[in-house]
């Protein structure tokens, strides 16, 4: 249901099982404005109970208002589902991966509607909360809100019944923000080492220990590492260029080029760091080759990895951690040591306002003491 200025005056627009209604409400004032939103709240009760009057006679008398049923537009020549597919067949070779999945998970949620999905925007929003949660709902009525005014740009239908629609649901409480769990230094090594010496029987993970330590080392994001081949590292191991991850999607491993923030970004190693990188490149290794392959040459399953791997390792050091904690270390060590936020930030690919924020706040908290 949208309000809408049209001539100097107030009119709704909405769409009911395929059909599509204009109702001119009175003279554009501010009065007008709350009668228009009164009847409103009217129609939608009565298309919600089943008692819509498509002749709208019984909305024609309101106190000051003059009501007239102005048209019901013709449906579009183009069906949603149609559209929808001229859309993503547009967009979705230009997005990443992990964007071209969620693109698929709505179609799926749209194909489980089938009929029901029309431009009639209210019906198709009753169907979507009777197959999926709320939050879902809202975010695919964004995204047929989106595929819609991609629509009007190309000519292909003339308005956007979705419009506005998705703002009137409520948003899901956000996810719990990540905060910073630092390991200290000692830790750090603790675990390293842990990994080194692990000689559990069965599967043991000693294999993983140098993308550990990596980790620890450069504060890059897990999956950058996981895709990290040798020829983004120079002869010497002296510098490291990060300009991709590698992520798990549908069951299998899909390159992603950039960074989260789709940059390119070349950074030079410790001697630490360097003296790990030569100690596992062999002179036969080819240049497309991982740097961190899993024990069967494949790039490494972070969920699997997380979940065995590194509970079983770390757990007994320190509970409660994945390895994107390692980037939290890697920040928060250099800090402590002295470094600039907006060199760490460049390392990291982030911004200061998030280490200032994220980090450095709780390093400066942390170190004060009560007056006695």
């Amino acid at each position: 249901m949208k309000i809408e200025r049209f001539r100097d005056s107030l009119r709704l627009r909405w769409s009911h099982q395929s059909k599509r209604y204009s109702l001119t409400i009175g003279k554009d004032s501010r009065d007008t404005l709350k009668i228009a939103r009164a009847k409103a709240q009217a129609i939608d009760s009565d298309i919600t109970f089943n008692r819509f009057d498509d002749s709208l006679v019984k909305y024609g008398k309101c106190s000051g208002a003059i009501l007239q049923l102005v048209s019901v537009v013709s449906e579009n020549q183009i069906e949603l589902r149609e559209l929808w597919d001229k859309f993503l067949a547009d967009k979705v070779p230009h997005l990443k991966a992990k964007t071209q999945q969620e693109y698929r998970s709505f179609t799926k949620i749209l194909d489980k509607l089938g009929a029901m999905l029309t431009f009639d925007a209210l019906e198709t929003k009753r169907s979507l909360l009777a197959i999926t949660t709320a939050d879902q709902a809202r975010r695919t009525l964004l995204y047929l809100s989106a595929c819609c005014k991609w629509g009007i740009k190309h000519k292909l239908i003339k308005d956007n019944p979705y419009d506005g629609l998705a703002n009137e649901m409520p948003k899901r409480r956000a996810v719990s923000k990540h905060k910073a769990n630092a390991f200290t230094e000692e830790e750090r090594d603790a675990v390293i080492n842990a990994f080194r010496r692990d000689v559990r029987s069965g599967t043991n993970y000693n294999h993983y220990a140098p993308i550990v330590e990596f980790w620890f080392l450069t504060g890059c994001r897990p999956s950058e590492a996981v895709g990290l081949t040798w020829d983004k590292i120079s002869k010497d191991c002296s510098s490291v260029t990060f300009n991709g991850s590698v992520q798990l999607i549908d069951g299998r491993h899909v390159w992603s080029s950039g960074s989260k923030n789709n940059k390119t970004r070349i950074i030079a190693t410790s001697p630490r760091l360097q003296a790990l990188l030569q100690s596992i490149k062999h002179a036969d290794i080819k240049p497309g080759a991982l740097v961190f392959p899993s024990p069967t040459g494949k790039p490494i399953n972070y969920d699997n990895f997380t979940r065995r791997a590194w509970n079983a390792v770390v757990d007994p050091i320190k509970p409660g951690t994945t390895p994107y904690n390692c980037r939290d270390t890697f920040i928060t060590n250099q800090l402590l040591k002295g470094i600039a936020s907006a060199v760490i930030a460049k390392w990291c690919d982030t911004s200061t306002v998030v280490i200032d924020k994220d980090y450095a706040d709780i390093i400066k908290l942390s170190q004060l003491r009560p007056r006695d």
